[in-house]
C-alpha cells in the first residue's frame, strides 16, 4: 500500500500541516527535534548527525535522550557515514584546521543508546554521500564541505526507502544554515526533484495543490 513519508527540517513550519504531518505513515525529523509541536508530534525515525559536536551535545547528559521526540522513535538513523567522514579528516585538517573535531565519530554511542532503549539504528549508506556530491556539481556550488544532514536524508528515502506509489513529502526546509553547506544548490536539487515528481513540499492545505 503507497506511504506518505514526510521529512521533517528544523526551519519554519508552515501553519496548518502539523494534523497532516502527523497522519502520515512515516515522519523523519532531525537532530534536537525542533520542529515537533508547529510540525506536529509524530516522531517515526530520529535522524542524527553522529559526528562532531552535534553527536556530543546530543549524547552528552540526558537531554536528548529523555526528550519526547526521541522517547517514541522506533529507529535512530547516523546520516554521517564514519567512512566518510574518516576519509575526510586529512583534506579538513588542511582545508579547514578550525572544524578539528569535525569528523569525531559518535556513532557506538547512538548505537549503544539504540540498544538499550530497543531502538533500530541504522547508517546512512557512504554511496547516499558520494551519489549527492556528483549530483550536486550539475548545480555549480561553491566550495563546501559536506551535504547538509536534510538533503543526506531525503536521497537516502528517495534511493532506498521510498517505493512505487509513496508519496514523500518536506516540510520545515528553509535551505540556509552553516556556511559550508552547499544550500542554494541543494535547493536546485530539491527543485529539480519536485518538478520530476519525486518529492513535493507540504504546504498548508488551502494551498495545497494535490491530495
Amino acid at each position: 500500500m503507497p506511504r506518505r513519508i514526510v521529512i521533517v527540517g528544523n526551519g519554519s513550519i508552515a501553519q496548518g500541516v502539523a494534523e497532516t504531518i502527523d497522519a502520515a505513515d512515516l515522519v523523519i525529523r532531525f537532530n534536537g527535534c525542533r520542529s515537533a509541536g508547529p510540525g506536529g508530534l509524530k516522531t517515526d525515525v530520529v535522524a542524527v548527525c553522529n559526528t562532531g559536536r552535534p553527536a556530543l551535545d546530543m549524547l552528552a547528559g540526558g537531554r536528548w535522550k529523555a526528550s519526547a521526540t526521541v522517547r517514541q522513535a522506533r529507529e535512530i538513523w547516523c546520516v554521517r557515514s564514519p567512512d566518510v567522514f574518516a576519509a575526510l579528516r586529512a583534506p579538513l585538517a588542511e582545508s579547514h584546521p578550525d572544524l578539528d573535531d569535525f569528523c569525531d565519530d559518535y556513532t557506538t554511542g547512538f548505537e549503544t543508546f539504540a540498544q538499550a532503549t530497543g531502538r533500530r539504528l541504522a547508517i546512512v549508506p557512504a554511496d547516499v554521500h558520494h551519489g549527492l556530491d556528483a549530483a550536486l556539481a550539475a548545480f555549480d556550488p561553491p566550495p563546501y564541505v559536506v551535504p547538509s544532514s536534510g538533503l543526506i536524508v531525503i536521497a537516502h528515502v528517495l534511493d532506498n526507502l521510498a517505493t512505487a506509489g509513496d508519496r514523500v513529502l518536506l516540510a520545515g526546509f528553509g535551505h540556509a544554515g552553516w556556511q559550508w553547506h552547499p544550500f542554494a544548490a541543494e535547493r536546485r536539487w530539491v527543485d529539480a526533484r519536485i518538478a520530476a515528481g519525486h518529492l513535493d513540499r507540504l504546504d498548508p492545505p488551502s494551498a495545497s495543490r494535490r491530495s
